[in-house]
């Protein structure tokens, strides 16, 4: 069954604030192979002009995703978490994501539409740090593929 098209608009309380971490920060780039000096060494983000390290720019999604999940556990919109796939991800800075950093996501559903009988939803979160200042916009794209027939 097609997803409510009333939903897209729909804006959820912004999420309780997350620390970003130097640890954090290190191990999601060493998880992702990203080598950058500026996220593992202060002085080096320092000498860059930043005051503290920055995370690499996909570093945002583990906060961003667990926001949207605001969207997917909504009962109401009656999305089938276990037929999801990630479809998309982009991400729109303002500055970077630094260690220190608290943000809070807020996530909107921008849009809903089935094709071949799979509903896609994109989810739009706005990250901010606890002064209101905005970091990063991030687009997610959710596929929540098409049962199969029997």
């Amino acid at each position: 069954m097609a997803l409510d098209q009333s939903f897209v608009g729909r804006t959820y309380p912004p999420t309780p604030a997350y620390e970003v971490g130097r640890e954090k920060i290190r191990e999601f780039a060493e998880a992702v192979g990203d080598t950058g000096a500026a996220y593992v060494d202060p002085e080096a983000a320092k000498a860059l002009g930043y005051p503290d390290v920055i995370a690499p720019p996909t570093f945002v999604f583990s906060i961003t995703f667990r926001a949207a999940g605001q969207v997917i556990e909504d009962p109401q919109l009656g999305l089938d978490y276990s037929r999801v796939v990630h479809g998309d991800q982009k991400f729109s800075y303002t500055r970077p994501v630094r260690a220190g950093d608290r943000l809070a996501v807020t996530s909107t559903i921008e849009g809903i539409k089935s094709m071949a009988g799979s509903d896609i939803v994109d989810i739009r979160g706005e990250v901010h740090d606890e002064s209101g200042e905005h970091v990063v916009t991030a687009w997610t794209k959710l596929v929540a593929r098409a049962a199969e027939e029997a």
